[in-house]
C-alpha cells in the first residue's frame, strides 16, 4: 500500500535537497557508536510507488530524482542519495520512492530507534502497514502514533540516549504551520537544547516563511545551516512553489561544506527556467 497524497511531490526537487541532508545527518551519526533516535513529526506513508497514478498526476519526480538518475560524477553526498535510491529499487528502473521515515530506518543501526507521527487517518493508516511488512526485527524499532506532531515532539525529549535527529517537514497548506513551528521548536530546545533538528520549508509567496527564517536565525544558542534552492520564477499569480529549504538546528560540522558542493550542482541540473538560484549560510558559535 502506498499513499495518495504525499505521492504527488514524491522524488521531486524538495525530496531531492531534503534527503540529501537527511543522509548526510544520518551517516555522520552512525559514526559514532552511541544509539540514538530519529523523530519524524509528519511521516507521511514511508514508501511512494511512482507508477501510482497519485505520483503520476504531475510527476514531479521527472524533474527531481529522475534528473540526477543517470549523471555521471555527482559530488559525494548525492552520489551517496542516488546510490540509496538504485538500491532501494534493485536495479536502473526508478518505480519506489522512500520518504523520510523509510531513509532513516534503513540507515539506522539495531540498537537506535524510530519515532513517527502521522495525524492524517489514511497515510496513517498506510504508513502502519508499510511497517507491519517488515520483519519483526525491524518494525520493534519503530513506534507510530497518530498525533499531531507539534504538539506531542516534546513529549519525546529528550531521549534517554541523548542523541536525537528531529525532522519537521508539514505541508504548510495551513499558514499557522509556520508559527506553530517556530513554537514548537522553542520548546523542543528547552527540553533537549543539543538536539538535531532538520526543518524542511517551502519557498512560495509568502510574508511568513521568510517571518519563520528569521525567527528561526534568532533562537539561542544555537548553530544552524540554512539552505534554498530556488528552481524557477515565481509564478504571477502567487500560486505554487518555486523552491525549498532546510534549515538545520545543531547541524554535524560536516555538513555546511558538503552543502557547498551540493548546491551549486543542485541549482544547475534541477533549474527550470533561468532564474534558479541557491542560498547557502551559516552560523557558528
Amino acid at each position: 500500500m502506498f499513499s495518495y497524497r504525499h505521492a504527488f511531490h514524491a522524488g521531486n526537487h524538495a525530496d531531492v535537497l531534503k534527503h540529501t541532508v537527511l543522509l548526510h545527518v544520518l551517516d555522520y551519526f552512525n559514526r559514532k557508536p552511541n544509539p540514538y533516535w530519529v523523530i519524524d513529526t509528519h511521516a507521511g506513508a514511508g514508501i511512494y510507488d511512482l507508477g501510482d497514478e497519485w505520483a503520476e498526476k504531475n510527476a514531479e519526480f521527472e524533474t527531481g530524482i529522475s534528473r540526477l538518475w543517470s549523471l555521471p560524477n555527482l559530488p559525494t553526498d548525492l552520489q551517496r542519495y542516488v546510490d540509496y535510491i538504485r538500491d532501494l529499487n534493485q536495479g536502473d528502473d526508478l518505480q519506489f520512492y522512500p520518504g523520510s521515515p523509510w531513509i532513516a530506518l534503513e540507515y539506522m543501526r539495531e540498537k537506535d530507534r524510530l519515532r513517527l507521527f502521522e495525524l492524517h487517518p489514511s497515510e496513517y493508516e498506510v504508513l502502519q502497514d508499510n511497517i507491519n511488512q517488515q520483519d519483526r526485527s525491524i518494525s520493534r524499532q519503530v513506534s507510530i502514533f497518530d498525533k499531531n506532531g507539534f504538539s506531542y515532539l516534546k513529549s519525546q525529549l529528550p531521549p534517554p540516549t541523548r542523541r536525537a535527529i528531529t525532522l519537521i517537514d508539514p505541508s504548510y497548506e495551513d499558514k499557522t504551520d509556520y508559527r506553530q513551528l517556530v513554537k514548537t521548536m522553542k520548546e523542543a530546545l528547552e527540553r533537549f537544547q543539543t538536539g538535531c533538528y532538520l526543518i524542511w520549508y517551502p519557498l512560495v509567496q509568502r510574508k511568513e516563511v521568510f517571518e519563520m527564517i528569521h525567527q528561526l536565525e534568532k533562537l539561542p544558542n544555537i548553530e544552524w545551516v540554512n539552505a534554498s534552492l530556488t528552481i524557477k520564477k515565481p509564478s504571477k499569480d502567487g500560486y505554487g512553489m518555486h523552491g525549498s529549504g532546510m534549515f538545520i538546528i545543531n547541524p554535524p560540522y560536516t555538513l555546511y561544506p558538503a552543502l557547498q558542493t551540493v548546491m551549486p550542482y543542485l541549482c544547475e541540473h534541477l533549474a527550470e527556467d533561468g532564474h534558479a538560484s541557491f542560498s547557502l549560510t551559516h552560523f557558528e558559535r
